[in-house]
């Protein structure tokens, strides 16, 4: 009975081993080693090592364009040396009868002018290579060979910067992203697919840009000290609307996460993922949030090398460029990401007031500040006035929860259970036609 069966033991504790049997021996062997060669270790080491042989390729690729393009201009020098020689030869033949004389004077010079001229050749080459070398510590020493270290190290603090966002990125993909659209697609999903691209939108795009614009960094700094860095921002410039859309849905995403971390299943299944090592204890929420300040960073990055850049520099111009282009960008963002923030802002606060309030459905109407505030009888001829701001009692103070907009400003009430009601008589004052007076007299 017990022909042709393996056993399946499972890691952790509390799960019973699962006994599995085939009709023959070759179908049980072929069972056992496919579940052998299923190994997603094995698949991420291949993926690992190909990536390896591809960048080396891509190495060797750029060395050997390096390498033709010197072979090239030396057989263009050559070509001009030997032309130059050839000409120097038909000058020399031209000469060589009268100068036969001369030498043969040489041959008969005296053995002590020898030894002048010989020590004569020793002190100029001596001379030659002092002056060198001062020629050499004083460029070290000027300005601007400090300036292009400093604009060197500026270039290699971005290289380990990128490599450390890439990482980022792909914690963020490989450990939440792919898990999450696989749950979503279970028999009991406790993530639904739209939940999924609305908490991740674009975030696999930037990982894939990032990986690219990387890449090239790396094969620039290869080529060191020639350092050609502004066609790389060209790359970069025309997928940064991917960056925007990601920008616009960040408060959005996280407003997503937060109702879907109110499910448990889903709850213990994100803890589940954050417990991996590669996320280094921190939370889904700090992978989110890591895109949001790449531009600006960019932004700081260029302005450096700018600063330690010469004017007549080739790549100058093109920096600029780039560095006007991230800055207007990050102005829009900072306008819609205001803008959107805004309108939340005061969606919440109509959703707390009991009656609503139309008024906060304007998005032209921005908030300001809120806070309580002690609402106070009046008093008119020594007796207590009714007071105009809606119903009070004459004898003591109120609190009051007030909202300050940029159009109108609401005075609430809160009751025994926490909610807010506006004031039925001014709770909302209109401040299109209002004028502030300060009263100056003592009483």
């Amino acid at each position: 009975d017990l022909q042709h069966y393996f056993t399946v033991l499972f890691g952790h504790e509390g799960q019973k081993p699962l006994e599995l049997r085939c009709e023959d021996e070759v179908d049980g062997d072929e069972w056992v080693e496919a579940i052998h060669q299923a190994s997603y270790s094995d698949i991420l080491i291949e993926r690992e090592v190909l990536m390896q042989k591809y960048i080396h390729l891509v190495q060797i690729v750029e060395t050997e364009k390096v390498a033709a393009n010197q072979l090239r201009h030396q057989l263009e020098d050559q070509d001009t040396e030997i032309e130059r020689l050839k000409s120097e030869i038909v000058a020399l033949n031209k000469t060589k009868e009268k100068m036969r004389p001369y030498q043969g004077n040489q041959e008969d010079e005296d053995p002590d002018i020898k030894k002048i001229k010989k020590v004569q050749s020793f002190m100029r080459g001596w001379l030659c290579r002092r002056k060198w070398k001062t020629i050499v510590q004083d460029y070290i020493c000027s300005p601007h060979a400090e300036s292009m270290r400093k604009r060197n190290q500026i270039v290699f603090n971005m290289v380990e910067a990128e490599s450390e966002y890439v990482h980022q990125l792909y914690v963020l993909v490989n450990c939440f992203l792919r898990p999450l659209r696989m749950a979503a697609s279970s028999k009991k999903p406790p993530i639904s697919h739209d939940d999924v691209s609305s908490i991740f939108l674009n975030s696999e795009t930037i990982m894939f840009l990032h990986e690219i614009f990387h890449q090239g960094l790396k094969a620039r700094i290869a080529n060191w000290p020639t350092l050609i860095l502004a066609d790389l921002f060209d790359i970069l410039l025309p997928m940064l609307n991917i960056y925007q859309e990601f920008v616009r849905n960040h408060q959005y995403s996280l407003q997503v996460l937060a109702n879907c971390k109110q499910n448990r299943d889903f709850d213990k299944l994100l803890k589940q993922y954050e417990a991996n090592p590669a996320c280094e204890g921190r939370m889904l929420e700090t992978f989110l949030t890591y895109p949001m300040f790449q531009i600006p960073r960019y932004i700081i990055t260029l302005h450096e090398l700018l600063a330690h850049t010469p004017h007549e520099h080739v790549e100058r111009k093109s920096l600029e460029f780039a560095k006007s282009k991230l800055e207007e960008l990050s102005r829009v963002m900072h306008d819609e990401v205001s803008d959107t923030e805004n309108i939340r802002k005061n969606l919440a606060i109509e959703r707390t007031i009991v009656e609503g309030c139309d008024i906060l459905l304007d998005t032209s109407q921005t908030f300001i500040r809120q806070g309580s505030l002690i609402q106070v009888p009046s008093v008119e001829r020594g007796k207590l006035s009714k007071v105009r701001l809606g119903s009070l009692s004459l004898k003591k103070e109120g609190e009051r929860q007030c909202f300050l907009f940029t159009k109108h400003f609401l005075i609430c009430t809160r009751s025994s259970g926490g909610k807010l009601h506006l004031l039925k008589t001014g709770g909302v004052l209109s401040l299109m036609e209002c004028t502030l007076v300060e009263e100056t007299e003592a009483s």
